[in-house]
Formats: C-alpha cells, structure tokens, sequence
C-alpha cells in the first residue's frame, strides 16, 4: 500500500496529466517528458501512465491518428507528418500503418496540386525556374516527397 505522501503526489500528478489532456490528445512520450519536466518520481509517473492507459486516456494509436488527421488538413506532407510522431515517440509499426491508412484517403499528389496552384500566384511575375524553384523549396518544407513536387511541377509550370 502507499503511503499517504505517495498518494498525494499521484493524484498531483494525475490531475497535472488530465490538465495537459484536457487541451489536446497527447502521446505517452509527451505526458512522460511532462511530468518528468515537474520532477514526479519515475515510481509515480510509471502509476501514472499505466492509469491512463487502463482508462483509455492515453492511446498513442489513437493520438497518432487525430495527429495525422489534422496535419494532412493543414496540409502537411506524410514525410513531414511521420517525422513528427518520431519525435512525439511513436512507435514505428504504429506510424506507417497510421500514415498508410491516410495516404489512401489523402492522395499527395492531389493535396500538393492545390497547393501549388495557389503558391504560383504568388509568383507570376518571376521568371520559371525562379517560380520553379519557389515551389519547390515551399512544398519540400511541407513535407511532401520530391517524386510528388518534381511530378505537379511539371505539370503545372510552364516554360
């Protein structure tokens, strides 16, 4: 059994985590480093994790698809997407099935058409392999694949 000083430093830290829940779904890396970041007991932070995770508070899969979702509505290429749920410690099997399932609603070459036909406006009055040039450093930021960007750039910009 814990201790009263144990059980008060739980309930801190659990109402701390529903606080950073309450926001936006997070990942089990981010709640860690969080609580970590506040100098919980690895003890308490392990209790922690494992009790949102009983509840259905935590669920990486769950958060790593809310997080695609919302970065392809941006829209955000699925390089750049993949790369931040690394960083939001995802794991790997979890990321690619994730970013599969959005591929196939989300085509890239699609998204990256709208894209560029807005941004060359912008550049209309600059010469082509200027406005080429533009385009694609604006879309690989992006996070879009350079198969994707070489492809719509030739389609769409003229000489």
């Amino acid at each position: 059994m814990r201790n009263r000083r144990t059980v008060d430093t739980f309930e801190r830290a659990k109402e701390y985590s529903f606080l950073l829940l309450k926001f936006r779904q997070r990942s089990e890396k981010e709640i860690r480093n969080r609580l970590e970041r506040k100098e919980f007991a690895i003890k308490v932070i392990e209790e922690v994790l494992a009790f949102l995770k009983e509840k259905g508070f935590l669920d990486d899969r769950r958060f790593a698809v809310a997080w695609t979702e919302s970065r392809l509505k941006k829209p955000f290429g699925l390089r750049r997407v993949k790369q931040e749920l690394r960083i939001k410690g995802i794991a790997a099997e979890i990321i690619d099935q994730v970013c599969a399932e959005a591929g196939a609603r989300y085509p890239e070459n699609k998204i990256v058409d709208v894209i560029a036909l807005k941004k060359l406006r912008n550049y209309a009055d600059k010469d082509t392999v200027t406005q080429k040039r533009r385009l694609y450093g604006y879309l690989i930021r992006r996070g879009f694949s350079s198969d994707v960007i070489a492809e719509a750039i030739n389609r769409l910009v003229k000489e």
